[in-house]
């Protein structure tokens, strides 16, 4: 309401240049419309998040600068209205009308987006994502947020313009490691085969940040850490394939061997920010080539052979996928002396 600030329901009819709602008495509606929305030169925003319990609402400004909250009962509804009314709005520009269709399953990750961007706004205290406590079959979950919670989080962030490719993005923060799906429900979904299935966007899956998220990297101490560890001389580099700990899939990383101190980095090829993805002290780390004959225990997916595997000294196991034997031989003979 616009003079009481209270919520009402109405029935809503949408017109090709105007949204007419009707107050319903008796269970059906009164003839004549209460209000009209006037379409022209309107906006939408959906999702719209400026009501933290109320994650089901489509905001409409008029061009007089009006502000229009209306909540549905789903996000299928929600976002079926948001579709409709959008069309509408353009209706007059048929081009800008058949593109928000196409948007609709498509992905491009923004440009100069990175997904640790987008974490570090997720942790912000003011602008991140809420997180709340969570029960699943009795379990109590403590600073969780939900599948559709995220979903709606990246489009109104602008990091996604459609659900699809908010969750194809959240898929990647999960295949990275930045969140993990916690309770039943999620961790079920991430044993489907096919990756665009396994994030939910669903109220009832729940998923909170990994702890790598968790950890701040604008502390001093840190930064001075890392500025030291990657001072060293580079030794050697190349791309390699690298088995991940959490998923157990191959991806291809670009490895940078450094000495003084020896520290060997991996990146994502993928992104221009020359920032490391991982990495680890060479210091009392063990390195030896696996056997081309079978699989080796710990070793999932499609392997090609010439593997090697690094052992930090904190126990944690590292295998590697070269392209060649020899390739693999130059790598091990590189790393070997700063161990």
């Amino acid at each position: 309401g616009h003079v009481v600030r209270n919520w009402k329901v109405r029935w809503f009819v949408l017109l090709q240049d105007k949204l007419l709602y009707y107050k319903i008495e008796g269970g059906k509606k009164e003839p004549s419309p209460k209000g009209r929305i006037l379409l022209d030169g309107c906006t939408i925003t959906c999702p719209c998040l400026e009501y933290e319990n109320r994650p089901l609402l489509i905001k409409l400004k008029t061009k007089t600068n009006t502000d229009y909250f209306l909540e549905c009962c789903s996000r299928e509804e929600r976002d079926s209205w948001a579709l409709d009314i959008t069309g509408a709005i353009h209706a007059g520009h048929p081009v800008q009308v058949q593109e928000l269709h196409k948007m609709k399953n498509s992905f491009k990750l923004l440009e100069n987006i990175s997904l640790h961007q987008i974490v570090e706004k997720m942790c912000d205290s003011s602008a991140g994502i809420k997180l709340t406590h969570n029960l699943e079959q009795g379990n109590r979950y403590k600073e969780t947020f939900t599948g559709s919670a995220l979903v709606d989080w990246l489009i109104s962030h602008s990091f996604a313009v459609s659900r699809f490719e908010a969750v194809t993005l959240a898929s990647m923060l999960m295949e990275e490691n930045f969140i993990k799906p916690v309770g039943t429900r999620s961790t079920e979904a991430t044993r489907c085969t096919d990756l665009s299935e396994q994030f939910l966007d669903d109220s009832t899956a729940l998923y909170m940040f990994a702890e790598s998220s968790k950890k701040s990297t604008s502390s001093k101490e840190e930064l001075q850490f890392n500025i030291s560890e990657l001072s060293g001389t580079i030794v050697k580099q190349g791309f390699l394939a690298k088995q991940g700990h959490k998923r157990k899939n191959w991806k291809v990383r670009r490895f940078v061997l450094r000495a003084d101190p020896a520290f060997l980095h991996y990146y994502d090829p993928t992104k221009e920010e020359n920032r490391p993805v991982g990495g680890f002290s060479l210091r009392g780390c063990l390195i030896s080539a696996l056997e081309d004959n079978g699989v080796p225990a710990g070793v999932k997916g499609n392997v090609q052979g010439n593997l090697f595997k690094i052992i930090t000294k904190n126990d944690i196991h590292y295998y590697i996928q070269a392209s060649s034997k020899a390739e693999r031989a130059q790598w091990i003979e590189a790393i070997k002396p700063l161990t």
